[in-house]
């Protein structure tokens, strides 16, 4: 039995809900559970200087957790510098989102997507991810009805959801309670249609089997589906 009373293969309840603030030109605040994450766009007519007359897009990320995210309270980065966490998993969201997009279709111009936990029980760095994807989907939405962009950058919907062994079970979309305890955890990201962009996955102690491994796998794909339909419902 689960904490929550989930069965093993069932997502927490997901919401998204878009054009959450005023001036992003994209917005969504994703709830998955009790994990809340807002996730603004920023659209900027320039790219960073490597990317200079390239005719490229770019897509980057930031990501961020407010001091009373979690049961204590953190300190601010912004006083104490970026830990390694944090710019692993900003990383992490843009070469994700990235994988769902047409650099050259999109022109030269930069998009960033601001990740902020509003509040934290697992599975953040997943969220932000999915909500991220929404975000970005709002801003382009905004920039062809404008005209400033034809033909649409985005080829592919990009979710993220969290896979573990836990109590010696393999259990979909892990909690903190969970999460803390999970004997395996992993982190799959994927496309609408099934490519993986990228697995993070670690054995705590015990190591798992290609069996577990599978499976695992299969509960990710049947996950990062329900995220896909929620952000189909939410852009839609």
């Amino acid at each position: 039995m689960r904490p929550s009373g989930r069965d093993l293969d069932a997502m927490r309840t997901i919401t998204i809900e878009t054009a959450v603030t005023k001036y992003a030109e994209g917005s969504c605040m994703i709830k998955c559970g009790e994990t809340h994450v807002l996730c603004t766009a920023t659209v900027e007519d320039r790219v960073p200087p490597f990317m200079r007359n390239s005719g490229l897009g770019w897509v980057t990320a930031e990501y961020g957790m407010l001091p009373r995210a979690t049961h204590t309270r953190m300190r601010r980065e912004a006083k104490n510098g970026q830990s390694g966490r944090t710019q692993e998993i900003q990383r992490l969201i843009g070469r994700s989102l990235r994988a769902g997009v047409d650099r050259v279709a999109m022109g030269e111009r930069q998009i960033s997507i601001d990740c902020d936990v509003i509040q934290a029980d697992g599975g953040t760095r997943c969220a932000s991810i999915t909500g991220g994807w929404v975000a970005l989907r709002v801003a382009v939405n905004a920039l062809m009805k404008a005209g400033d962009i034809v033909t649409d950058p985005l080829t592919d919907h990009v979710a993220a959801v969290s896979c573990g062994i836990y109590a010696g079970q393999p259990v979909l979309d892990l909690d903190y309670v969970e999460d803390s305890d999970a004997g395996t955890d992993a982190n799959f990201v994927m496309t609408g249609a099934g490519g993986l962009v990228e697995i993070q996955g670690s054995a705590e102690g015990a190591t798992f089997s290609r069996d577990e491994f599978n499976t695992l796998m299969d509960l990710a794909e049947k996950g990062v589906a329900e995220l896909v339909a929620a952000q189909k419902a939410a852009t839609s």
